[in-house]
């Protein structure tokens, strides 16, 4: 399928501070059908904004029938242009994604004053870009979400949106930890602070479907971080599908500068994952759920 880019500059407003968000937009064409309507995908990205690899990923979503709206993370600090992937450019992303919105987000880490600042700011950009997809004609108002490292947390955040309806989160960080909200230093603890805003803490809101991806040698999401994750879900009634792959390292998918990590074969079967999932929940008019769930025959 054809694909068409463009951008928008929409306003954002989080902890009283408003600044303009770029959405890079990656939108599917069909000649001679100017009125094709399709669903929507968000589409956050690791800490580096919306690089060449992640680009490449949202026109592959494109093609197959999605518009898909990337927003700009960084937009309190800096302009819609991606960070290197070099240590000034790693250095400033996991800065940036922490101070995110608050310049004394230091002071507020340890007294836990103004502890949900940070996290305003993402879901203050969710709302933004779910309202930017609905506002399209060419959209059917059915959304998914989806991104890579702190973009798969920020996705896995957007689920509990009640607009998205399925997920994919490829090796999201600093959920079992706890460590993009306010924090001390990473909890993971089963047993959630009090009046916790994390993500992790607040699973119970999502409505639709989730799919987790990461890899066994992933050194930012350990065995007993992952194992928590899933827990949790478990815990919260969330539907769910977890994947794990034997030798994938952390950024798996991306094809530029991964330090040696990329595995082309991984990242195809992780994105039939994807379409699997956006393809059954998304394109199809599936109606109300009855709320009988499925008995399942114990059978060989």
């Amino acid at each position: 399928m054809l694909i068409k880019e463009s951008h928008a500059d929409v306003q954002t407003t989080a902890n009283g501070k408003t600044t303009s968000m770029r959405i890079f937009l990656f939108h599917p064409t069909i000649p001679g059908y100017p009125n094709a309507r399709f669903p929507g995908v968000v589409l956050f990205s690791e800490i580096y904004q919306v690089t060449g690899p992640v680009a490449r990923f949202a026109r592959q979503i494109a093609g197959q029938g999605y518009i898909v709206a990337a927003p700009s993370s960084y937009h309190d600090f800096t302009g819609p242009e991606p960070l290197a992937y070099d240590v000034p450019g790693t250095d400033q992303g996991n800065e940036w994604k922490i101070t995110k919105v608050s310049p004394f987000f230091r002071t507020a880490m340890l007294t836990h004053h103004g502890c949900k600042q940070t996290l305003e700011s993402y879901d203050e950009d969710v709302t933004q870009t779910v309202s930017y997809l609905l506002s399209l004609p060419t959209c059917t108002g059915r959304l998914g979400a989806t991104g890579m490292c702190l973009g798969g947390h920020i996705a896995l955040r957007a689920a509990l949106h009640p607009k998205i309806s399925s997920t994919v989160c490829y090796f999201a960080t600093d959920v079992h930890a706890r460590t993009l909200g306010p924090n001390t230093g990473p909890n993971t603890s089963s047993t959630p602070p009090p009046d916790s805003n994390h993500t992790l803490d607040l699973l119970s809101r999502i409505t639709g479907e989730v799919s987790m991806i990461f890899g066994i040698k992933d050194t930012h999401v350990p065995d007993a971080g992952r194992d928590l994750i899933r827990q949790k879900l478990r815990e919260a009634g969330v539907v769910f599908s977890f994947h794990e792959f034997a030798w994938a390292q952390h950024a798996f998918i991306r094809d530029e500068l991964s330090k040696g990590r990329f595995d082309p074969a991984i990242t195809k079967v992780c994105f039939e994952v994807l379409l699997e999932q956006f393809g059954r929940v998304l394109k199809t008019e599936l109606g109300e759920a009855d709320g009988k769930g499925q008995e399942v025959e114990h059978v060989c």
